[in-house]
């Protein structure tokens, strides 16, 4: 059984007469880390929102179609029932402070206070949590005095530290660097190597070649295309569409239009990928 389950999703905001999300069918299995593509308005967020439950828990409007999560069909059950399966990120991380705690510390820990978690198991979570994203020397902190970065880094610990089957994530890394924006993909990918099922709606296409197992593309709310990176993220369909690709993609596709990239070469998506390219195709030239 899959862990996410969408089967012809159409979803309308309210006071609105487009649907945001058109015939959406997909499946996420146990485990899988899952990138959502497309250019703004594309419904990344909305679909992001709907496999969380705040659609249509919270956010209210006109849904059909059916949405699996964990083996909890959405439509028919509670926000309370889906949270403690999910956890969502979003993608300011300001909107994901509670505003009841003074340190980042009692942050993280706020939401398993609130399960009743023994303290003893709250302090054990909380370091590991602390220590897996990078942040144990912001513990005394005040939320409200960190950076964009490190605000972000606590919002996923706080979700995190609640150990939910399936982690959402609205782009974690836009108000990241490119170390940061690597280390908390490197945070996401061993929680999914752990089990952790992961959905991110994401815009750097080089760490999600590097870093995910599938990429879905949305189009205007409709999937456009969905398979493994290096085939999605070097469709010529993507341009087409609005959606950024990677600068190296680009440059041998321009290089093969030139006779400068081995035509039976997959083009690349990642530096790494591009560089064995090219110089293999120059190697070959000789």
């Amino acid at each position: 059984m899959a862990m996410i389950d969408v089967q012809d999703l159409t979803y309308t905001y309210p006071a609105t007469d487009s649907p945001a999300l058109k015939n959406v069918s997909l499946k996420v299995e146990e485990g899988e880390f899952v990138a959502i593509i497309g250019a703004n308005g594309a419904g990344k967020s909305t679909l992001c929102y709907t496999i969380a439950g705040f659609i249509p828990h919270f956010f209210a409007g006109t849904l059909n179609g059916k949405v699996e999560v964990a083996g909890i069909e959405s439509q028919h059950s509670t926000l309370q029932e889906l949270v403690l399966n999910v956890g969502l990120v979003f993608q300011n991380p300001f909107n994901q402070i509670s505003g009841a705690k003074f340190t980042v510390y009692e942050e993280i820990a706020f939401g398993l206070e609130n399960l009743g978690i023994p303290r003893e198991e709250m302090i054990k979570r909380v370091d590991k949590v602390m220590a897996l994203t990078g942040i144990t020397d912001l513990a005394k902190r005040s939320p409200y005095a960190l950076s964009g970065g490190q605000q972000q880094r606590v919002a996923l610990a706080s979700i995190l530290v609640m150990e939910p089957k399936i982690l959402v994530l609205d782009e974690p890394t836009s108000q990241l660097d490119p170390i940061g924006t690597r280390e908390v993909f490197q945070v996401i990918k061993e929680m999914s190597n752990r089990g952790m099922t992961v959905v991110m709606a994401e815009h750097k296409v080089e760490w999600i070649a590097e870093f995910t197992d599938k990429v879905i593309a949305l189009s205007r709310g409709e999937v456009l295309l969905q398979g493994p990176p290096a085939e999605v993220l070097t469709s010529p369909l993507l341009p087409q569409h609005g959606i950024g690709i990677s600068r190296y993609t680009a440059v041998a596709r321009r290089a093969r239009e030139e006779n400068l990239w081995p035509a039976a070469l997959p083009l690349p998506v990642t530096l790494d990928d591009a560089v064995a390219g090219f110089v293999g195709g120059l190697e070959n030239a000789h």
